[in-house]
């Protein structure tokens, strides 16, 4: 597996955009974090969203070339850090048991954009960056359990998904 130049996945640095639970009162108001298994996302201003996740919050924009501020990665971007992550941690979770210290562990992340409509991601490409003291000879051990992750299945073999609408709140 090589990365692609396309689509190159980089991770801003701008901003934290992860905060702590301690830390994550919301701007809109809604301070309670959403049970587990379940995700809330608010309008903030402009192209910003946050995402509340088991009491932590994540901001996702748009680049300032695309009319946002550039204050949070992107949701397209977000998903292929989801899959890189996620293969990361089965990774990690691989080393471990063998010996091995994770510190040094790294996926990289390329995804390319369709050139069509839908909009959509055509293909993602992810690196796993070996660390120190691993052995070569478990290089495809550690990618059989990595493509395995998660996220990865999921991929797969997708789930149902329903997009459904609820009535207003009424104003703030």
């Amino acid at each position: 597996m090589t990365p692609t130049a396309t689509g190159r996945f980089a991770a801003r640095r701008q901003e934290q955009t992860v905060t702590p639970p301690a830390q994550s009162a919301s701007p809109t108001g809604s301070d309670a974090a959403p049970p587990p298994g379940r995700i809330r996302i608010e309008h903030l201003a402009g192209d910003r969203y946050e995402i509340a996740v088991r009491g932590h919050r994540i901001v996702v924009d748009q680049p300032v070339e695309d009319g946002g501020q550039d204050s949070g990665p992107t949701p397209t971007e977000l998903f292929a850090a989801s899959l890189a992550s996620c293969v990361a941690f089965y990774a990690g979770r691989y080393l471990t048991p063998h010996g091995v210290d994770p510190k040094g562990l790294r996926v990289d992340a390329g995804f390319t954009m369709a050139s069509d409509h839908p909009a959509r991601v055509t293909e993602a490409t992810l690196t796993v960056k070996a660390p120190e003291g691993l052995d070569p000879a478990r290089y495809d051990a550690l990618l059989a359990v990595a493509s395995h992750c998660t996220v990865h299945n999921t991929l797969h073999q997708p789930p149902t998904v329903r997009i459904g609408m609820a009535p207003s709140d009424g104003p703030e």
